[in-house]
């Protein structure tokens, strides 16, 4: 083990927080031949990765002073914040650095990256957008946040995790920022999905029945995104092929259907009120993404 102010290898890693991606990072680090220290609150959840040739630290702060690069994945930043902030941690983690890959808010990251400037820790912030099975492979997609100089020292030894990395700027919060909305998009088509087959079963219509024809749905979002991505940067929200008063009528449709067959329908008619709340502030011949204007508004007008 090492000691806080000892050398050590600039390509050792630790990892702290071993639950199923904790344990599937350390294991793409191990896996790339990276001297990796592991270290979980709960005792031996290490022992199947300490037999792959890990370190396993007695305490965390044994663990963070074995690396000059600290991962960090655990449940919050409530979790995160106890761990680093804890006097052994802080103390050990000075001078070197941390990835903190904990998934929570653009606030929260922007707090413990002020924590940690104030501590003398260097800190990125990041996110994992792929499951643990594609850890340590090319289909593993992360985000990582924080000064541009500290990334591309360490991107050599985070590129184990997996191929595609993006540094999205300097700001600590942007990869958290990105993170809550996409994990956004995702949780809504999910719900979405979930919703449609109580409907479809409803009326008789199995999953594995609708499964296709929803792929082919889910096929037109891609186009969608990017077209509509620029209607919204720029302001103009054309509607002439789908405007806001035929989306209201379809949701309308849905809300119904479901309804008479008793199925909760309160995310559908979540987006209807979104969609009836632009048409009744006259943007009825308007674009679905005009709805994201209408629902900044508060937000806009407090922060004036």
């Amino acid at each position: 083990m090492s000691l806080p102010g000892a050398h050590v290898p600039s390509s050792a890693v630790t990892v702290l927080g071993l639950g199923p991606m904790g344990r599937a990072l350390a294991g793409a680090f191990l896996a790339a031949g990276t001297r990796t220290t592991v270290w979980n609150r709960t005792p031996g959840r290490d022992r199947e990765l300490v037999e792959r040739g890990a370190v396993g630290a007695r305490s965390a702060a044994e663990a963070v002073a074995a690396s000059p690069l600290t991962v960090v994945c655990v449940v919050n930043y409530d979790a995160a914040d106890a761990l680093l902030r804890s006097e052994g941690v802080a103390a050990a983690l000075t001078g070197r650095t941390v990835v903190n890959l904990t998934a929570d808010t653009p606030d929260r990251a922007r707090a413990t990256g002020a924590w940690a400037a104030a501590h003398g820790v260097r800190y990125l912030d990041g996110a994992i957008m792929t499951p643990t099975t594609t850890i340590g492979t090319e289909h593993a997609v992360f985000l990582h946040s924080g000064p541009a100089d500290l990334y591309a020292e360490h991107r050599p030894v985070l590129a184990a995790l997996g191929r595609t990395h993006t540094h999205l700027g300097e700001d600590v919060s942007r990869a958290a920022a990105y993170d809550l909305a996409l994990l956004d998009v995702f949780w809504t088509a999910m719900a979405g999905w979930t919703h449609a087959l109580a409907l479809a079963r409803a009326e008789g219509v199995s999953a594995r029945e609708l499964a296709p024809f929803a792929q082919g749905i889910a096929a037109i979002l891609p186009p969608l995104f990017e077209e509509t991505a620029g209607e919204a940067d720029e302001g103009r929200f054309a509607g002439e092929g789908n405007p806001l008063t035929s989306a209201v009528s379809s949701m309308a449709h849905i809300v119904q259907a479901a309804e008479a067959h008793g199925i909760d329908s309160g995310v559908m008619r979540a987006a209807e009120g979104m969609a009836r709340r632009a048409v009744g502030l006259g943007h009825g011949a308007d674009g679905f993404v005009r709805i994201a204007d209408v629902l900044a508004a508060p937000l806009a007008r407090s922060a004036g």
